[in-house]
């Protein structure tokens, strides 16, 4: 990485992995930042270059940027070697190892704190500030002394960590989700796991599996908040394994074709459409802000190529997609979430018995298609027991609630579940999954 520094060109000896090249552009472009990563993924090599860029192109007068870590004997054994290290190149850098502060040509100052005495930062001011490790930080250290410092100079917070559970970096997580909806200009969210960010080998992958315990590996290499939670419908590693497996056209020969349509409720929400065969789900269609009329032209489209053996809408905002549908000729059948299920004695509705549907399904082999959205949908929906003993689902507006978005791509396939299908070979839907699907 080469910084201009007073006209001088310095190579700083720092090569970015793939995965995080991808990070930095996401960061010199938000002013706020939630970094979910996995161990060894090298996020605080890349939030200390990234520190060390931003103040070395900095203008203003006295520039100042803070490392903050749980403890500070943590935060000098994490950060304060690699910001010496990369900063070395610099002509005239000064770094204070007694109050572990690099001072930069420009003047710009970088300090490596701990939160264990955040007191120690009241009353001054930042340009921007990385906190790391953030699970492990009182929140009110960010709310009631880091933001204020941000206030006079309008900087920058990146906040980063590996998932402990559904804590305060949790509950950010899911703030921040919803902000970078409303203000995608201004936050972002990066999750980066170790099955899709290519930093640990598939071998070395499949040994740590192997060798950690399932809701640690899934916890620190997978990213999973939820992997400590005990009513997850369908848990991360399942579809993991999902994702892995996949199906011939040979294999799916006589298994019926079916898809489902999930139309948009809200303006943020996506409108999907899901084509399964068998085992073998296909990669989902996403559309956002289109009315009902491009959708009904886009699923007859799809009907026409696919040539499915049932499609399944959801009556709940489709109703102007399933009679669009009709009137240019296409059979569909409409499915309200909440209308009743085929099996009572198990499930509270409709949109619960799809959902353990597709659970039995994926848990009996079915194949996902290797999708980050459809991964994230699948594994946040929470489920309990009603008085009768009927398996029943998270409200809707409750998963938005905490997530900031609707598991639109989830619900799509689910769709794909709403009742039995008749395959070309007399086979039903039904045949294709273990329907004694036992969620505990």
């Amino acid at each position: 990485m080469k910084k201009n520094v007073s006209d001088l060109l310095v190579t700083i000896p720092y090569r970015p992995r793939a995965v995080q090249r991808q990070i930095h552009p996401q960061l010199e472009m938000h002013r706020f930042c939630v970094l979910v990563t996995h161990r060894q993924l090298g996020k605080t090599v890349c939030a200390v270059n990234h520190l060390l860029k931003q103040a070395l192109q900095n203008t203003l007068p006295h520039p100042r940027y803070f490392y903050l870590a749980p403890f500070l004997k943590q935060a000098k054994m994490i950060a304060w070697d690699y910001l010496k290290r990369f900063s070395a190149p610099l002509p005239g850098v000064n770094a204070n190892e007694a109050e572990l502060c690099l001072r930069l040509p420009n003047g710009a100052r970088i300090w490596v704190c701990g939160a264990d005495n955040p007191d120690a930062l009241r009353g001054t001011y930042a340009d921007g500030v990385v906190l790391d490790e953030y699970a492990q930080i009182k929140p009110d250290v960010f709310t009631e002394i880091i933001r204020p410092m941000l206030l006079s100079r309008e900087g920058w917070a990146v906040f980063m960590g590996t998932p402990k559970g559904q804590n305060a970096f949790f509950e950010l997580f899911n703030r921040a989700q919803k902000a970078a909806q409303s203000e995608p200009g201004v936050w972002w969210v990066g999750v980066f796991r170790a099955d899709e960010s290519g930093v640990i080998s598939s071998g070395e992958l499949e040994r740590l599996r192997k060798e950690t315990p399932d809701n640690i590996f899934r916890q620190e290499y997978l990213c999973d908040f939820t992997a400590s939670a005990e009513n997850i419908l369908i848990p991360i590693d399942g579809v993991v394994q999902a994702c892995a497996r996949h199906y011939s056209p040979a294999e799916l020969r006589f298994a019926p074709k079916i898809m489902g349509v999930d139309p948009a409720r809200f303006g943020n929400d996506r409108s999907v459409i899901f084509m399964r065969q068998g085992l073998q789900a296909f990669s989902p269609l996403v559309f956002r802000h289109v009315d009902n009329m491009t959708l009904a032209e886009r699923v007859a489209r799809q009907m026409e190529s696919f040539r499915p053996d049932a499609v399944f809408v959801d009556a709940g905002c489709g109703g102007g997609v399933i009679d669009r549908l009709r009137q240019l000729g296409f059979s569909v059948t409409e499915i309200p979430f909440g209308s009743a299920p085929s099996r009572p004695a198990q499930y509270a509705n409709k949109r619960a018995e799809m959902w353990g549907e597709m659970a039995a399904w994926i848990k009996a082999g079915g194949a996902l298609p290797d999708c980050g959205e459809l991964k994230a949908d699948l594994c946040q929906v929470c489920y309990d027991f009603d008085a009768a003993g009927r398996l029943r689902l998270e409200p809707k507006e409750k998963i938005k609630e905490r997530c900031g978005k609707s598991p639109d791509t989830a619900d799509a396939l689910a769709l794909t579940f709403a009742a039995p299908v008749r395959g070309r070979a007399g086979t039903t839907s039904r045949e294709f999954a273990n329907s004694d699907y036992d969620v505990l």
